[in-house]
Formats: structure tokens, sequence, C-alpha cells
């Protein structure tokens, strides 16, 4: 029996859509059928996003986004609203990070990591999920009450690695944070979790597994091996689904069995 998951009438917010594992997930949901708000400060590479998604029959529109600032945050999800409709899905997936050892962190590199990853992420979803509180609380229009809102976390979230301990730091709070939000609005019809990606090659981090230091970690993985951005597609289809509805607050590992080492 074939089974197919449609998001056909839905509009989904991915940010950091300009690179990575974001703009997978934009093709993803856009695939599926969703209305796709492509986010990231640098608008140049989603100009070429949409026309892809666009070419292939999809619907996506470019919105800037600094998630750093609160006030670009909420222009940002304005913008999308007005141009898309109501935000069904979010998935949250800004992140930067530093390699170094703690005692080499500034308060600079610190407030880089944490203020995208813990900060910008945290507000982006309050943003849109007072738009869906909203709805479900029939306090504004929209056809979807609930909602879907996805966070990138890490399995450095759960479980410690060196030279990226303010990075672990910050998605082991995104996953507390993932709880919370599950908790206080699971009750509305708004479904939140998170997915820990493993070590993923993407063109952002293509280079690092070429280098000799690259092929070693390589090699200490379970499975030798690095996984590719659509090894994510399956379990971001799955939390986005509208079928989703009793999977509230998990912490969904996608590491190939990393986190058993």
């Amino acid at each position: 029996m074939a089974y197919t998951i449609d998001l056909s009438g839905r509009v989904a917010l991915v940010t950091g859509a300009s690179s990575g594992l974001g703009t997978r997930f934009a093709r993803t949901l856009a695939k599926a059928g969703a209305a796709v708000a492509l986010a990231s400060l640098n608008t140049e590479p989603l100009k070429t996003l949409r026309a892809e998604i666009e070419a292939e029959g999809g619907d996506a529109h470019v919105i800037e986004l600094d998630v750093a600032d609160p006030a670009s945050i909420r222009a940002a999800v304005a913008h999308a609203e007005t141009e898309m409709g109501a935000i069904d899905i979010l998935v949250n997936n800004s992140g930067v990070s530093t390699t170094q050892k703690l005692v080499d962190v500034t308060p600079e590199d610190y407030d880089f990591v944490m203020d995208t990853n813990v900060k910008g992420a945290f507000f982006v979803a309050q943003e849109v999920g007072k738009r869906m509180l909203a709805r479900a609380c029939g306090e504004a229009p929209g056809t979807f009450t609930g909602g879907r809102i996805v966070n990138i976390a890490s399995m450095a979230g759960l479980r410690v690695l060196s030279q990226i301990g303010v990075y672990c730091m910050s998605k082991a709070a995104m996953i507390h944070m993932t709880k919370s939000m599950a908790l206080e609005w699971g009750k509305h019809g708004i479904n939140v979790n998170a997915i820990c990606p493993g070590y993923i090659d993407t063109d952002m981090n293509h280079h690092q597994w070429q280098t000799e230091q690259g092929q070693r970690l390589i090699q200490s993985l379970p499975r030798k091996r690095l996984g590719q951005p659509g090894d994510l597609d399956s379990v971001l289809m799955m939390l986005c689904a509208n079928e989703s509805h009793f999977i509230n607050g998990s912490v969904i590992a996608a590491d190939d069995g990393f986190g058993l080492c």
C-alpha cells in the first residue's frame, strides 16, 4: 500500500533556507504541495531557489530575515503571512557555530552562537506561535487551526562534542525549548518537535570532509559514512504532516547511530 503525505493548502516558513539543510527542507516541503516562505538574511540564493521551486510547479516567496533582530523577526513573519496567508508549518532551522576550546571563547563568540541558535530560534517560534494560538482561539482568521513547529537541533545537543562546546550548549537549550513549547501549546493543537541530525554532508561543510581531520572523523562514525540532506526528508515530512497530531514534544535523533557510541 502506498502512502503519500500531502501538504497542499499549507503555508510553511523555513528559516536559514539560503543554504545547506534549509534549502533541502524548503524543496521537500514544496514538492509535497506546501507554499514555502524562504527566509534568510542573505536573500540572493533564495531568489534562485524560488525560481527552481516555481519551475517545478511549486509556490515560494523570498523573505528577508535576521533572526538575531527581534524587529526583523516580527516584520518577516508579518510579510510572509501578508504574501502567502497564515503560517501552518515552521521549520526553525537557522544556526551558526564556532570551533574553539572553551577557554578561547570570547563574549563575542558566545553571543554570536547564542543570539542565533537560542534567542533567535525562540523568538521566531514565539512570533509564529502567537499567530497559531490566535487562530486556535478564534481570535484571528485561518482555515487551519493548530500547526507544526519543527526545531532543527543537533546530536550536539544530546552528546557533548569537543571544540564546539558553546554550540552544544545552544542546541541543548533548543531541545528544552521544544519541550516547553510542546507542553504549553499542545492543548491548542500546535505540535512542537525537534530533529537532531548527526553529521550531514552539505554545501556548507563539504570541504571539511575532504581534509585529513574530516576523514578521521568519518572513520570514527558507527557506519563510517556521512548522512546526506535527503536522509532527513522522511522525519521532516512525518513531523509536518497533518496526520502527525499525536507526535508532540518529541526529540528525534537522525544520526545513523552516532549517539549510541
